[in-house]
């Protein structure tokens, strides 16, 4: 019986780059597609079960990779790395708000490449394989926010809030260590499974869509507070009103306290 191989979409125009990538990301045992046009790519999707694609951000005949993008997001989860151009950072930080799972400037190491895309793996690998917990996973509470690892959801305020997957990993990493400091190497490394570089912005750009997707909360106007030079801190409410939290263990709720 043949081992299961992840399959990945090459979307990008630069044939010679293609042919390196489908060379060399076979020999690392992945199955390997290509399209040069974004709209082919979006065709191949529609009809493929794909567990990640490669997206460039500069593709021909006006349709851009954040088009592709956009209309990915529209349909699905399926991860996504985008490829962008060295020192472009507005396109990186563009890609990872129009939710991108990460990104890769060109030129770059074809090992990084298998790393980020391994790592991306993991990650939703792992998001989905929580469901089938269920029950037995600790929820955590606060204020008026309800993180459920079992099933991936998240409720705020009395309503459901889609996340992408670094979106709900930071989150849950924020609630599960509500009131404490966590280091943007702590979040990097649990979040996006790679050591934090002093120049990526990664973990900034998740945080911020965190904050809009969650909105205020009247109680706790700013729910994740910047700890300047070191990370994040996600702010106990002002009010109680936790005490009914469902979590595995008493020692693993996460809930707000009385002031």
């Amino acid at each position: 019986m043949d081992m299961y191989q992840e399959r990945i979409l090459v979307i990008d125009d630069d044939k010679s780059l293609c042919d390196l990538l489908v060379e060399y990301l076979r020999t690392e045992g992945f199955e390997i597609d290509v399209a040069h046009e974004g709209n082919k790519g979006l065709e191949m999707i529609s009809g493929t079960p794909y567990n990640l694609v490669v997206l460039d951000v500069m593709l021909p005949k006006g349709f851009s990779g954040f088009s592709v993008l956009q209309q990915i997001r529209a349909r699905s989860d399926l991860p996504v790395l985008m490829l962008t151009a060295r020192g472009e950072d507005v396109d990186r930080i563009v890609g990872l708000e129009m939710g991108a799972d990460d990104y890769l400037p060109k030129p770059f190491n074809p090992r990084e490449l298998v790393a980020r895309i391994r790592a991306i793996l993991r990650r939703f690998g792992q998001g989905h394989r929580s469901v089938s917990a269920g029950r037995d996973a600790v929820r955590y509470r606060v204020g008026d926010v309800m993180l459920d690892p079992g099933t991936r959801a998240v409720i705020c305020a009395d309503q459901p809030v889609e996340l992408t997957s670094v979106e709900f990993n930071i989150l849950e990493i924020l609630l599960r260590n509500v009131g404490t400091v966590v280091t943007r190497e702590e979040l990097s490394r649990e979040a996006l499974d790679r050591p934090f570089s002093a120049y990526d912005r990664s973990i900034d750009v998740h945080v911020s869509k965190l904050r809009k997707k969650l909105g205020r909360e009247n109680s706790c106007p700013e729910r994740i507070k910047s700890i300047r030079g070191t990370g994040y801190i996600y702010v106990y409410p002002l009010s109680s009103g936790d005490e009914d939290a469902d979590t595995g263990t008493p020692t693993e709720e996460a809930s707000s306290t009385d002031d």
